[in-house]
């Protein structure tokens, strides 16, 4: 049986899970949790998502980030917004005060990449950066081909691998 270890998909996986612990690590010094800061992104990325629509993003239940919205805005970070006269659905917006705190998220994002990519010379990244788009890129689309054939993904996962397909926030 070969080593586990060298399959590329364990390596892939690995790396953006030690990639999330150091951030985390990171970020708790300005007082947020990943749960937080993936909202954070989230919305900065898509401005005015719907509660539903950050919980399929995120894929955690709509409950789940229903109660981080309303953490975040207690802290004055989102705030919920009714749109084209439904008011059934909430919209969700990023606060000033929370852009300021994307931005700060920001920096620490590429500070944790730059350490990361250390031993990398900037070709070496860059190449890197290419190839994972390029895999990145042929996962949607059997994502999007499975979608459309009625394979058991549905079209929420393939909107999520389009919209989540980074490995920092």
């Amino acid at each position: 049986m070969p080593n586990t270890d060298d399959f590329i998909g364990v390596v892939i996986s690995d790396v953006a899970r030690l990639l999330r612990t150091a951030f985390d690590r990171r970020v708790r010094k300005l007082g947020i949790t990943r749960a937080q800061w993936l909202v954070l992104t989230r919305v900065h990325r898509h401005p005015g998502a719907s509660q539903s629509e950050l919980a399929e993003m995120m894929e955690v239940e709509r409950a789940s980030a229903g109660r981080i919205i309303d953490r975040l805005e207690a802290n004055g970070w989102v705030e919920r917004r009714a749109l084209d006269g439904d008011r059934r659905v909430k919209r969700i917006f990023l606060t000033p005060e929370a852009e300021r705190v994307h931005r700060r998220i920001w920096r620490v994002a590429e500070e944790n990449v730059a350490e990361a990519l250390a031993d990398l010379s900037a070709q070496e990244g860059a190449q890197l950066r290419d190839l994972l788009t390029r895999v990145k890129k042929t996962l949607i689309a059997t994502v999007d081909v499975g979608a459309t054939n009625g394979a058991a993904t549905t079209n929420g996962a393939a909107r999520r691998a389009q919209r989540n397909g980074s490995v920092a926030p």
